[in-house]
């Protein structure tokens, strides 16, 4: 993330005084699809999400993109028919930047609105963390509630991961200098531990040993609903063979920061038929 960061620090420092380039400024929701969600999109358990980045025309049609981000996710069994028993949830902060390129489909200088597609590299940092029994928040990563570290190979997860952003959307020309996006984004992850949850439970005498009760507690939760159950080792957990991913939706401006001189070239504008700029040759 922090080589991303600093790209982009460089990038913005290198082209203030570029006529075409244009600050950005993000504000929407941001959810994910995973073991504790499993509709592919939906609004539930959404949360706030905003961004700022800035972006450079190479030509009218195509930009380079940068941005960071921050968000939230989260995911809790009690909202899924389909899981309710097992009783697991988490929530996480999501820090991220991207950088990536950005295709209009129709060109905003003779159109006043266009279709838009994206895609690029990002990094990004998560901690996923649930409330156990007596109200506290605890961070689930040093539990090792699968077992990682100590349990059929499983390795600790990284919480810092590198995912792959694409999506799309709408974008209208306010003005020449002035553009208000719609967007859809997703984020194809390289990890199935954004929420913690992945395979099957660990022995629960290894679990004990290595990293005590609380981790047995919030590994297994369905006990906390039927005291009854035990803990079922080996037993399954989650979907490994599906990654997790998480979307941001919301409205972006974008303003140049150099008005008045738009256009990969420069020239004057005038008017279109539809009301916005296109350029005299």
């Amino acid at each position: 993330m922090k080589i991303i960061i600093t790209a982009l620090i460089f990038f913005i420092s290198n082209q203030l005084t570029a006529q075409n380039l244009h600050l950005t400024l993000m504000a929407g929701v941001s959810n994910y699809q995973g073991d504790l969600q499993s509709k592919r999109f939906s609004f539930n358990q959404s949360h706030p999400a905003f961004g700022i980045g800035a972006m450079y025309e190479l030509s009218d049609k195509l930009y380079i993109r940068a941005a960071v981000s921050f968000a939230s996710v989260s995911g809790d069994d009690k909202k899924s028919p389909l899981n309710k028993d097992r009783n697991l949830s988490f929530s996480s902060p999501i820090a991220e930047a991207q950088l990536g390129l950005e295709y209009d489909i129709l060109n905003l200088y003779e159109r006043s609105f266009t279709p838009y597609i994206f895609a690029g590299i990002a990094a990004f940092r998560f901690n996923p963390s649930a409330i156990d029994s007596a109200g506290n928040k605890v961070y689930l990563r040093p539990l090792s509630t699968e077992g990682q570290g100590f349990y059929l190979n499983r390795k600790l997860y990284s919480n810092k991961q590198i995912a792959i952003p694409f999506g799309g959307g709408i974008k209208i020309a306010l003005s020449e200098d002035i553009r208000l996006k719609f967007e859809i984004g997703i984020r194809y992850l390289f990890t199935d531990y954004l929420d913690d949850v992945s395979t099957t439970y660990p022995d629960k005498d290894l679990l004990l040993a290595n990293k005590g009760p609380q981790a047995v507690a919030l590994s297994f939760r369905a006990y906390e609903n039927k005291p009854i159950l035990t803990f079922p080792t080996g037993g399954k957990r989650g979907n490994p063979s599906v990654k997790d991913l998480y979307y941001f939706t919301g409205l972006t401006m974008s303003f140049r920061l150099s008005p008045g001189q738009g256009g990969s070239s420069g020239n004057k504008k005038q008017k279109s038929q539809y009301g916005c700029p296109v350029r005299v040759y």
